[in-house]
C-alpha cells in the first residue's frame, strides 16, 4: 500500500485506536511516521486538529507493507496538513560504539547527510533512533 506524506492511518490497539501521520517518504527507507497523541474509542472528527498536536514519537516503519500484509489492524482514514515545524525531514540519531560497547560518538542523520557529536545535548537526546522499527516493536511502543 502506497502511503504519502499527510496520510493519517488508524491502528487498532488494546487501549483504543491510535493514529499516525506519514510525514516523509525516503528513497532508501520506509515511511517516516509520527504517532499522534491519545488512544481513541471513536474516530476523531477533525484530523487537522489532531495533526496539529505534539507527536508522541517518530519512527521509520514499513507501514504500508504492514497494512498490506495484515501485520497490523490498520487502514488509511484521511489526510491532514503536516505542521510547518515538521515539514523538514527529521534528524535521527545512531550510536557508534567502541570495542567495549560504550558509545564513542553519535551519528546524526537528516535524510541526506551525516554529522556527528561526541555527546548528546538536550535537543539531540530526544531525537528518534535511526533504525527501521519492526512492526512488533512499533505496536508494543503504541501500547
Amino acid at each position: 500500500m502506497k502511503l504519502n506524506p499527510g496520510d493519517i492511518v488508524e491502528i487498532e490497539t488494546e487501549s483504543g485506536n491510535a493514529y499516525v501521520q506519514v510525514t516523509h517518504n525516503h528513497a532508501s527507507y520506509p515511511e517516516v511516521v509520527r504517532v499522534l497523541p491519545g488512544r481513541h474509542a471513536n474516530r476523531p472528527e477533525d484530523f487537522g486538529l489532531l495533526a496539529r498536536s505534539k507527536s508522541d514519537f517518530v519512527a521509520m516503519l514499513p507501514l504500508g507493507g504492514a497494512i498490506e500484509n495484515k501485520r497490523m489492524k490498520a487502514s488509511k482514514v484521511g489526510t491532514a496538513a503536516i505542521p510547518a515545524e515538521l515539514k523538514d525531514f527529521p534528524t535521527f540519531r545512531m550510536p557508534i560504539r567502541d570495542k567495549q560497547g560504550g558509545i564513542a560518538y553519535w551519528w546524526l542523520w537528516d535524510g541526506e547527510g551525516l554529522n556527528y557529536v561526541t555527546e548528546l545535548d538536550a535537543n539531540s537526546a530526544d531525537l528518534p533512533m535511526r533504525e527501521v522499527m519492526s512492526v512488533d516493536t512499533f505496536l508494543k511502543k503504541l501500547a
